[in-house]
């Protein structure tokens, strides 16, 4: 990314939606109502990252076998062009989010990214994920 570009804001967060049973939920307003959550995101919120906790050391020996890049990555145009005049095809592996430039070309994506793996989010434009349905796993 040059100092000029403007990297997108992107969200902090990614909704997502679950199906409970009537006494699960139940049992969450309980606990909400008793001050021990401030509400039901809080409680879920908080189950997920103790479930995280409990696999941690599945996560991290996962992420090196599989040489996934954690976090956040941005591909820019130039990045992109970049590997494009280097002659380098991208196997993009990223746990977290991955994000590409909204000024990137169908064209440039379909020339430098040979396949895309995120376990997480993937932000891209509606066309470049159309051009890369066959590539992205």
């Amino acid at each position: 990314m040059t100092v000029n570009e403007v990297k997108p804001k992107l969200a902090d967060t990614e909704k997502i939606t679950i199906n409970l049973g009537m006494i699960d939920l139940g049992q969450i307003d309980l606990l909400v109502s008793e001050g021990f959550y401030s509400n039901r995101t809080d409680l879920i919120r908080t189950a997920i990252r103790n479930q995280l906790n409990t696999h941690a050391d599945v996560v991290r020996q996962t992420v090196a076998r599989r040489s996934l890049v954690l976090g956040l990555h941005h591909y820019s145009r130039a990045d992109l062009e970049a590997a494009q005049q280097a002659g380098i095809r991208l196997q993009i592996q990223v746990l977290g989010m991955a994000s590409i430039a909204s000024d990137v070309t169908v064209e440039l994506a379909l020339a430098t990214i040979e396949s895309i793996s995120v376990l997480g989010a993937l932000h891209a434009s509606t066309a470049i994920k159309a051009a890369l349905a066959e590539r992205i796993k």
